[in-house]
């Protein structure tokens, strides 16, 4: 049963068991999983939903931009290897061709009690990302244990899509799920995820500057232990805007707010991880670049920054660095 709250945007949703409080899940992981590429290309069948696309002829999809991203990957992998975070390098295979198999956050995500989610795509191309062989690897290389699996990938069936952690910006910690929605984040499979998982939802819809809603909620928002990064300036019904920004500080968030221009820089595309060595806000030079003094001060007060060129991800892909970790909250074995 669905109780809505006194903001329209803001939805909680009871648990299966009620009697059994959620386990209690750090906000920020210090593993990932990362699919180095084998086809990488500008996708076609994503490119009318998402405008951060961006065809370019120097990069007709030939080898030499398959290079250029593989670079461009093992150079994000290497940096948080040095950083101290955990990260399985999982091989894509050349065939079915999956240009966008870089972006492995948007099939998958692994919660703290064992919990493996599976999502429904919107592109028929993007299905093929599912591989069951890269669940078996992270649990193998990793020590991790699944202890069930919640497939949400029969919605495809009915023409209702939730891009993972692309539609969904998670806080962990308080059980709240923020979701912009679009034609790849549908209303009915947040709800089935709310209730499967125990969450609380925060819906609102989202638009870029020609008025184009904002195809996955991890490019104008980010939220992290003790702070936020929010493009308030996309959500168009202030009530919304009010009630997102309101539920931010009601858990002890720092909001840091930032332009379109921005948001269209990647600059809401970054994740917080937490390995050993202390916490770690991840972000490509593009995003890092986007922030004033200031805003990165902030960022600063928070964690160490890692900042990865990969110009060619964000202009064919459309996604940043964020979009290429699957955080890995799993219990180890």
């Amino acid at each position: 049963m669905q109780r809505e709250s006194s903001a329209a945007a803001c939805y909680s949703f009871g648990g299966m068991n009620p009697s059994v409080a959620p386990l209690r899940e750090p906000q920020s992981a210090g593993a990932v999983l990362m699919v180095r590429p084998a086809r990488f290309a500008f996708n076609p069948q994503t490119a009318a939903s998402n405008a951060f696309q961006s065809p370019s002829v120097a990069c007709a999809g030939d080898s030499t931009t398959e290079e250029s991203a593989l670079r461009e990957f093992d150079g994000l992998a290497a940096k948080l290897v040095r950083a101290g975070v955990a990260v399985v390098a999982a091989e894509d295979t050349p065939s079915p061709v999956k240009p966008d198999a870089i972006f492995p956050n948007n099939w998958v995500s692994f919660h703290r009690d064992g919990t493996v989610v599976l999502y429904p795509m919107l592109a028929e191309n993007r299905r093929w990302e599912r591989r069951e062989e890269l669940i078996q690897q992270v649990t193998r290389e990793g020590g991790f244990r699944v202890t069930q699996t919640v497939d949400l990938s029969y919605r495809e069936n009915q023409g209702k899509f939730l891009e993972g952690t692309g539609s969904l910006v998670l806080d962990r910690a308080h059980r709240v799920a923020y979701a912009a929605l679009s034609p790849r984040t549908d209303l009915d499979v947040l709800g089935e995820f709310a209730q499967q998982l125990d969450y609380d939802l925060v819906t609102f819809d989202a638009f870029d500057a020609h008025g184009k809603p904002v195809y996955h909620t991890n490019v104008l928002m980010a939220v992290g232990s003790r702070f936020a990064v929010l493009c308030g300036e996309a959500i168009a019904d202030r009530g919304h805007r009010g009630a997102v920004t309101e539920k931010l500080r009601s858990t002890g968030h720092e909001i840091l707010e930032i332009s379109m221009s921005q948001m269209t820089r990647f600059a809401g595309n970054i994740l917080e991880l937490a390995p050993a060595s202390g916490t770690l806000i991840a972000m490509s030079t593009t995003a890092w670049n986007s922030f004033t003094a200031g805003q990165r001060r902030v960022l600063e007060g928070h964690g160490s920054v890692l900042a990865a060129d990969i110009p060619l991800i964000e202009e064919l892909g459309g996604g940043g660095v964020r979009c290429m970790l699957a955080e890995i909250h799993l219990p180890k074995r």
